[in-house]
């Protein structure tokens, strides 16, 4: 036992007035708590107490360990306090990833909440399409559509959203409205690429079955980013994330086409390294953003 244990037991014993009450109070017996108490004078070389069966009274020596013990047991109790309540504060420097587009429109705004909660909390958010990685780049969170392929990284699904295929009106006018999927092989579609992967096939339900419908056009882009503003511009029918252009749709920049052929949906997912206990910067931004977006 460490010597704030047998302080706590003897401040236990003083405060009951006897060993049998603080054993009832410490969930123990009269006869083990009677040899903590014999076992610490022997340590101090002092008797602490004179105790018979009806009667319990602190020497000198015992009352000045009680008194100067009391002011350490108070001291111990408020440092654990203390760190204790930094588990609830996030401190230090925190980096996140994201993708471009979710990042300067949801993530930004997101990240500056939490910094405003957290005075100590320093925060830098890197965007990127290429696909960054949480360790990369010094990262503490990647945020990512998918699942990581690599098993060593802990993943917590943040939100589940609808992808949509969209057009600006102006596009619309001059090309018409795809009726099919199938219609898409005859449109100037707008495509994301991924690590110099091209992500031109694009998932529809039609009649109850999954179908896939290779794409083409003439913009390819690495930047979610740059493909918007080429919607938003005209130049093409775009696969974007409901969460994208929703103030787009509902000012009437931007049009859905084939809303009765659902197209599959993404996740966003919040990567971090393993370890416990996760730093409190990390565990309480997570936490932070999967309730903003589940609000």
């Amino acid at each position: 036992m460490s010597r704030f244990d047998d302080l706590e037991v003897f401040s236990a014993i003083v405060d009951a007035g006897g060993i049998s009450a603080a054993a009832a109070a410490l969930g123990s017996s009269p006869p083990a708590v009677s040899r903590r108490l014999a076992a610490l004078e022997a340590r101090l070389g002092v008797r602490l107490a004179e105790r018979s069966a009806r009667r319990f009274r602190l020497t000198d020596e015992g009352t000045l360990y009680h008194a100067r013990g009391q002011g350490l047991l108070a001291e111990l109790r408020d440092a654990e306090a203390e760190v204790t309540k930094r588990g609830d504060i996030a401190r230090g420097l925190l980096k996140v990833g994201a993708p471009m587009e979710l990042g300067r429109r949801r993530i930004a705004p997101l990240l500056a909440d939490f910094a405003a909660l957290h005075p100590g909390l320093e925060v830098h958010l890197l965007l990127s399409d290429a696909g960054i990685e949480v360790g990369e780049e010094g990262l503490d969170v990647a945020l990512r559509f998918g699942r990581p392929a690599d098993p060593s990284l802990i993943a917590r699904r943040i939100a589940t959203v609808r992808r949509i295929v969209c057009a600006s009106p102006s596009y619309l006018a001059t090309h018409g409205i795809p009726a099919r999927p199938d219609d898409l092989t005859r449109h100037d579609c707008l495509r994301l690429a991924r690590r110099h992967r091209l992500l031109d096939q694009w998932r529809f339900r039609v009649e109850d079955e999954e179908r896939i419908i290779k794409v083409s056009g003439t913009l390819s882009s690495t930047s979610g980013d740059v493909l918007h503003g080429w919607v938003l511009a005209g130049r093409g029918l775009s696969l974007e994330a409901l969460w994208d252009v929703e103030d787009d749709l509902a000012g009437g920049r931007l049009v859905e086409c084939l809303a009765p052929f659902w197209c599959d949906s993404i996740d966003l997912f919040a990567t971090f390294l393993p370890g416990k206990p996760l730093p409190p910067r990390i565990r309480l931004f997570i936490d932070f953003i999967a309730a903003a977006f589940a609000r």
